[in-house]
């Protein structure tokens, strides 16, 4: 890089803010000096990596600006999985550290040493002959691995990368082995028996960075020689561990599954979306859809559906008659008279964005964190979770967009306040960048039905004259005595005609 800056100072200028190629070689001997120079160049340029990334690339290093908003989501906390972070390791013992750093390698120096252990136990279920058959797979594919990572490996030595890719893939598949028999071993086992470490750990092992290939744990799990009758596919047994559940129904069969934090994306995954639509520059939000009549309402299944709806599937859906008469859908004499929505088939003309239950707790946040910024390196054009939190932001200002969200049962949380729900969710969608989004046609659609000169007049009758219960009263009571005052009035005339 030397050679490369030297050459470069040698060959362009800056003047006023402009790049500018110096003065070309006139002579033999300054044409003769430029050779030199462009060999230097290209002896330079050959360590250089390619510009286009590998076919088989899908683990990168967080984005610095996604990293800023909030570093602790995409930072393990107990185990390191991988090489991203192994240089982390090195520099650590090297930098001195204060006493929180101190616990926090502590705790790293102590999961190592599990990971030995787990090593060590694992040898019941195999071989010698077995172990060296591990290590001959990763031999075999060791390129394949390396050019799952984005950034270059800080492990030269061969030996070392293998050693690192064996120890960490057997205590992957030891730990879901015995989850997936956990009477067997909760009472005894150093993670399950104790619910706190069970958690930490199965959040890191869904960080982006923390990640190994899946496919060579699910070929070193394939060659395991004892086999159990608890033993499943190795893709049953993360949805088992990660999910609580071994249907892995939403992942489609022609896709591939690339690590944990790709599964997570697959868990909401559903192939009814479509990224075609444009990007959503503007959409009102929740409490002013609810003004202007937009019935939000919480997907239920039917006794007739087999299949949970995917978080994902959002839907509009219109009464029949909406679209030739707007004042049809009953919206202006359920935001006048509350007490009538207790008959259900005024509501049911309304129009109604029907959306799945999104149950969120205090480590929803830093899932999402890692899938949408793996959707940002690797699926910028099928960003569906990106899509969704987009959304979201746009519905949710203020906490009382999320107590609309909340009170309707969209939104179930146990963060404390909804308020937080809000800081939440706007955070989440900070710096995210979008190419298309499958919910162009919904916010189309939306913004479509605010601007109804109908549905508007009726939001701002409800906003100034039916803002709560009190003032409601006080406008129907007014109501009443102007027409009772314009009655009086002209009884006189009537009579005496």
């Amino acid at each position: 890089f030397r050679r490369l800056k030297h050459f470069l100072s040698n060959t362009i200028c800056r003047k006023k803010g402009t790049w500018y190629m110096k003065k070309m070689p006139t002579s033999d001997a300054d044409c003769s000096y430029g050779k030199g120079q462009c060999s230097e160049l290209i002896i330079a340029v050959k360590d250089v990596g390619h510009a286009q990334r590998h076919s088989k690339c899908c683990i990168y290093k967080v984005p610095n600006k996604l990293r800023e908003v909030k570093e602790e989501a995409y930072t393990p906390k107990l185990i390191l999985i991988g090489p991203v972070h192994h240089n982390k390791k090195e520099q650590d013992n090297k930098v001195q550290a204060n006493k929180k750093e101190q616990d926090h390698k502590k705790e790293l120096e102590n999961m190592e040493s599990l990971k030995l252990r787990y090593f060590k136990e694992f040898l019941c279920r195999t071989t010698c002959e077995g172990l060296m058959k591990f290590e001959s797979i990763i031999e075999k594919r060791i390129e394949d691995i390396r050019h799952c990572y984005a950034e270059e490996i800080s492990l030269p030595e061969k030996e070392d990368f293998v050693k690192m890719i064996l120890v960490d893939s057997i205590f992957v598949i030891e730990l879901f082995l015995r989850t997936a028999a956990r009477k067997d071993y909760e009472k005894d086992d150093y993670i399950l028996s104790k619910p706190w470490l069970e958690e930490g750990i199965k959040h890191d092992l869904i960080l982006l960075e923390n990640q190994l290939p899946f496919f060579i744990l699910d070929e070193l799990h394939h060659h395991i020689e004892s086999s159990p009758s608890f033993h499943k596919s190795f893709i049953e047994l993360a949805c088992k561990y990660f999910f609580h559940n071994e249907n892995c129904k939403n992942i489609p069969k022609e896709k591939e599954v690339k690590h944990f934090t790709d599964l997570q994306r697959y868990f909401y995954y559903s192939p009814n979306l479509d990224s075609s639509g444009s990007i959503i520059r503007h959409l009102y939000s929740a409490t002013k859809l609810d003004t202007a009549g937009l019935n939000f309402k919480k997907w239920k299944k039917k006794p007739s559906e087999v299949e949970d709806r995917c978080l994902l599937d959002i839907q509009i859906k219109k009464p029949d008659l909406s679209e030739i008469c707007p004042s049809f859908n009953c919206s202006w004499l359920l935001h006048c008279l509350p007490f009538l929505k207790f008959f259900r088939c005024l509501k049911r003309m309304q129009t109604s964005l029907v959306i799945p239950q999104f149950v969120i707790d205090h480590g929803t946040e830093h899932i999402f964190r890692n899938i949408m910024a793996l959707e940002q390196c690797h699926y910028p054009k099928e960003a569906y979770i990106c899509n969704y939190i987009v959304l979201l932001d746009f519905l949710i200002n203020t906490k009382d967009d999320a107590e609309l969200l909340v009170d309707k049962k969209i939104i179930v949380h146990s963060l404390g306040s909804n308020k937080e729900v809000a800081k939440m969710v706007n955070k989440l969608g900070k710096e995210i960048v979008e190419k298309n989004s499958c919910y162009h046609d919904v916010a189309l659609e939306l913004n479509k039905h605010y601007k109804n000169w109908w549905n508007k007049n009726i939001a701002s009758l409800k906003t100034v004259y039916f803002r709560d219960i009190w003032r409601g009263t006080a406008t129907f009571v007014g109501i009443i005595v102007l027409l009772v005052t314009v009655g009086n009035f002209l009884r006189p005339f009537v009579y005496h005609k």
